[in-house]
């Protein structure tokens, strides 16, 4: 996890310092509370829907913590407005450690970069916590498609600009900004469909014929990979993704397109530093244990651990990359 760790944290670009990125993760120097934490049960809340990939990731991580912090737990799902209710529940929560959220990116991102989304928090109002997993975009098409290969989607696009037709989860979307990347350094005009509902609407969409492309996470090409109905044909990350050994990354293929979904952990501003720690180090350890990786793997979810400092400088470098790329693709909301 270190090699990918290190990885993720250059790919984006460095630029702030680790000194910078422990003022920006804005927990608080006081130790009140901390020494008999947790006082009490710890609500963890989850953006999204029971049964989605971010919250198998949250129930499987929260049964571990319970054991590791001496702790109940109880996750309670508050899926609306691209996980903006729940950011906003975290974000006005006491901070003294009993309410944890999931973070997801880029939802996490853009809900504070669109001024019309009206978002009650910032990026202050978070201190983060852990990074959990890291979720490549894939692209896939019907399996009998003459494209096998990124190069081979580059040129067909660059043949009948703006004919082929992409699906994504929604404006401003991890899958939408994959779309933007790739035209901005291939010139490949493709163009996107957007699916408000989210990637369940996308791939039915896609399986009934209705568009040529699936852009996914890889954790959800998987299940579509095994039962035979899409080809993936690259994968836009620097490594090739261990579930999807035999298929190529974008990188490889010469074109500069690296675009992931995150999922992991954050407080409310103001929570104790102590705390932060203690929860942040709880994780790693859970992360660690064999028998969890396996578990996580199992569900599709690549592991990829990053304690409180190395995600607040991981959040701030991701937040300055969705930043540049966001006039790309509200230009673009076909």
């Amino acid at each position: 996890m270190t090699t990918t760790r290190t990885r993720l944290l250059t790919a984006l670009g460095a630029g702030l310092t680790l000194a910078v990125a422990g003022c920006a993760q804005t927990g608080s120097t006081s130790d009140a509370g901390a020494d008999d934490y947790p006082s009490k049960p710890i609500e963890l809340i989850v953006g999204f829907d029971a049964g989605g990939p971010t919250d198998i990731g949250a129930r499987l991580l929260a049964t571990e913590l319970e054991e590791q912090l001496d702790a109940t737990i109880t996750v309670v799902n508050e899926p609306a407005a691209n996980s903006q209710v729940a950011y906003t529940s975290v974000s006005q929560a006491e901070p003294d450690g009993h309410t944890l959220g999931t973070i997801n990116f880029p939802s996490a991102i853009i809900t504070t970069l669109q001024e019309s989304r009206d978002a009650s928090y910032s990026r202050d109002d978070f201190a983060p916590v852990a990074l959990q997993v890291v979720d490549p975009t894939a692209i896939a098409v019907p399996p009998d498609s003459p494209i096998d290969t990124p190069e081979d989607l580059v040129q067909a696009a660059l043949d009948a600009p703006g004919e082929l037709q992409a699906t994504t989860s929604g404006v401003a979307s991890n899958e939408h900004f994959a779309l933007a990347r790739l035209k901005e350094v291939a010139d490949a005009d493709i163009a996107p469909v957007h699916f408000a509902d989210g990637s369940t609407a996308a791939t039915t969409a896609f399986l009934g014929g209705n568009t040529d492309l699936l852009l996914a996470n890889v954790g959800d090409m998987i299940p579509l990979l095994e039962a035979g109905q899409v080809k993936v044909i690259g994968v836009m990350t620097q490594e090739r993704s261990p579930f999807l050994e035999d298929v190529p990354t974008f990188e490889e293929s010469g074109f500069d397109v690296d675009i992931s979904s995150s999922r992991g952990y954050a407080f409310p501003a103001g929570t104790p530093d102590e705390v932060i720690d203690q929860v942040s180090t709880a994780i790693r350890e859970v992360m660690e244990d064999p028998e969890f990786e396996e578990k996580m793997t199992a569900q599709g979810l690549a592991p990829t651990y990053m304690d409180a400092e190395e995600y607040a400088q991981y959040w701030d470098e991701t937040e300055q990359v969705f930043a540049e790329l966001l006039p790309l693709v509200e230009g673009d909301q076909s």
